[in-house]
């Protein structure tokens, strides 16, 4: 038997994952097969009358629970935070319906809402985003798609004749919101890093000088998670001619929103920035979608209106609110505070690190923007691969969202599964890794054209 060297020993434990190392001693990996992905559901309304040879609700539930619970750890390419272990704690709070109806910031004329939870999570973020607590406003949302018809509608009802500015890496959502308001817009092109095009965002304002700019800025876009820099922003708006009364700012910061505080201080109420959203349920982790949107309070003016029926003023877009993810948040918040989330945000930036250095030492087309834990690679080739890590892709390309869910031993095992099937699927050389230097650039792309070699493990 070969002996290793202390030296050699040390180097070794070094390249492995921590998962892979218990008081300093290298564990055997046991190879399990996972788990296919899960099966659309034949299901319909189950009547108790049936007796017997109908599935009860809880054996199909319990079947449910059961798959779901086999497939956490396959889930790359959504940004959901899937780690959280306080249902037990909040499930009695499921016996109660608790809607935040209208204004958070209004006495309610019932008891049950917990308003008061969401006003506390208003203020932390308030407070991360640098705006005095008697100088914000903002409530618990549905999701960051109600974030950013919030802080549009705003900019729209202040600049009525305002055209939006947005760049084609923009979420969905903000696009749509342009049909459901009527508002005309200027789509801004990108890098291939994903960043809005600031020679183009300045050719398009100069060219529509006599009207107002609406402009939705991106803190991580939707797919490769690059900032748009709000300083050249606020510079070239300066630069056209724009006083701050002719524009308008909404900082569409979804996922990135708790991610770079704790790096760069990017987002912040003492610019001149009118909104700014998240949606709690991605790095924060919530088991329902929400999201945040804190705007300032001398604009809900223009949007508050006094709802007698329900005893309050109104600003939101959605009226009824789930009462329950008030608490979610405010519970997650109070559990991790700033500094478990700050580790949370360094853990996900080194094990998105760890991933990118391991595709590139593998010649696997790869990018990772800086302050971004979304890892951009090659789409794959076999769409059952796609489908069983749950990846989102988009033309050539794929994406790997590293979550505070997703430990370091998942994403060993993804790209172990990746490198095999990529040999399985190229190695004949009929079938050719595809080119992706138009989506994320040539010197990040590992194509035959821009590198010539291809390497299989």
């Amino acid at each position: 038997m070969m002996m290793l060297s202390t030296k050699m020993m040390s180097k070794i434990v070094a390249s492995l994952p921590s998962e892979n190392i218990v008081n300093g001693n290298i564990k055997k990996v046991v190879k399990v097969t996972p788990p296919g992905p899960r099966k659309k559901l034949q299901l319909a309304v189950v009547d108790p009358g049936l007796g017997s040879g109908v599935s009860s609700p809880d054996y199909i539930l319990d079947n449910y629970l059961n798959t779901l619970s086999q497939r956490v750890k396959y889930h790359l390419g959504f940004p959901e935070n899937i780690y959280y272990d306080h249902h037990v704690a909040l499930a009695p709070l499921l016996q109660f319906h608790l809607n935040n109806c209208g204004d958070p910031f209004t006495e309610n004329p019932v008891d049950f809402h917990s308003k008061d939870f969401e006003v506390a999570v208003l203020d932390w973020f308030a407070k991360l985003w640098e705006i005095e607590k008697d100088e914000y406003w903002g409530y618990v949302t549905h999701g960051g798609t109600e974030g950013n018809f919030h802080g549009i509608w705003i900019g729209r009802e202040l600049l009525p004749n305002g055209i939006l500015y947005a760049s084609k890496d923009s979420h969905y959502s903000v696009f749509k919101a342009t049909r459901l308001y009527r508002i005309d817009l200027e789509m801004i092109n990108t890098s291939t890093n994903g960043e809005m095009d600031y020679s183009d965002l300045r050719a398009k304002l100069l060219h529509n000088k006599d009207k107002p700019a609406i402009i939705n800025i991106n803190i991580g876009t939707t797919f490769k998670g690059d900032v748009d820099d709000i300083d050249v922003i606020l510079q070239i708006l300066e630069d056209c001619g724009y006083s701050h009364d002719k524009f308008y700012i909404h900082c569409d910061a979804a996922l990135n929103g708790l991610i770079v505080p704790f790096i760069k201080n990017v987002i912040s109420f003492k610019k001149p920035i009118g909104s700014v959203t998240i949606s709690g349920h991605k790095f924060l982790g919530c088991p329902i979608p929400c999201g945040v949107q804190i705007t300032r309070k001398s604009h809900i003016a223009y949007l508050s209106r006094n709802v007698e029926y329900i005893a309050s003023m109104d600003a939101t877009i959605s009226g009824s609110r789930n009462g329950l993810t008030p608490i979610l948040l405010w519970y997650s918040l109070s559990s991790k505070g700033q500094i478990g989330i700050q580790q949370d945000v360094m853990r996900c930036l080194n094990n998105a690190r760890y991933l990118r250095d391991r595709l590139q030492q593998a010649n696997i087309s790869v990018m990772l923007n800086e302050l971004s834990t979304i890892v951009v690679l090659e789409r794959p080739h076999d769409h059952e691969f796609t489908r069983h890590w749950q990846l989102s892709c988009v033309r050539n390309i794929a994406h790997v969202i590293v979550m505070p869910s997703i430990t370091r031993e998942t994403l060993d095992d993804f790209f172990i599964d990746l490198v095999q099937k990529r040999k399985m699927w190229y190695q004949d050389g009929s079938v050719k890794p595809p080119c992706v230097a138009d989506d994320i650039g040539a010197k990040n792309c590992a194509c035959a054209l821009h590198n010539g070699q291809y390497i299989f493990l």
